[in-house]
């Protein structure tokens, strides 16, 4: 029972820290004390004596160190790499865009295709279903 209750209140203790927003620079700093506050309650419910609280802060700790390191978001980058900085002056002179497709400005070049069936639309209007 005693056992449960130590599990119980490690976790506990665990999720309410999860969920904790540091700044930016300190998160190694953060993981490393709610690790070894996690791992020294869960060393200690599990071994019950006061080494085994102590390597379970020692390793929580250390665990906690790794995943704040690695979970730190990169720097933002600076100023005018997203997006037209100072050195974008905009598309060269006479600039229209690309050139226009195939189809641009018109029907398909060739004969117009005949209508093989006939149908009607949900409106009621005749379309063609089939060319040949």
């Amino acid at each position: 029972m005693k056992r449960i209750l130590g599990l119980s209140l490690a976790a506990a203790a665990a999720l309410s820290l999860a969920a904790c927003n540091t700044p930016e620079g300190q998160s190694a700093g953060a993981g490393a004390v709610f690790g070894g506050a996690t791992g020294a309650l869960v060393g200690a419910a599990v071994g019950g004596t006061p080494a085994a609280a102590a390597i379970g802060g020692v390793t929580g700790a250390a665990a906690g160190a790794m995943i704040g390191a690695a979970s730190t978001p990169p720097p933002p980058p600076p100023p005018g790499y997203y997006g037209p900085g100072p050195g974008y002056n905009g598309p060269p002179p006479g600039y229209n865009g690309p050139p226009p497709g195939p189809y641009a400005g018109g029907p398909p070049p060739g004969p117009p295709p005949h209508c093989a069936q006939w149908g009607y639309d949900y409106y009621g209007n005749r379309v063609c279903r089939a060319y040949y």
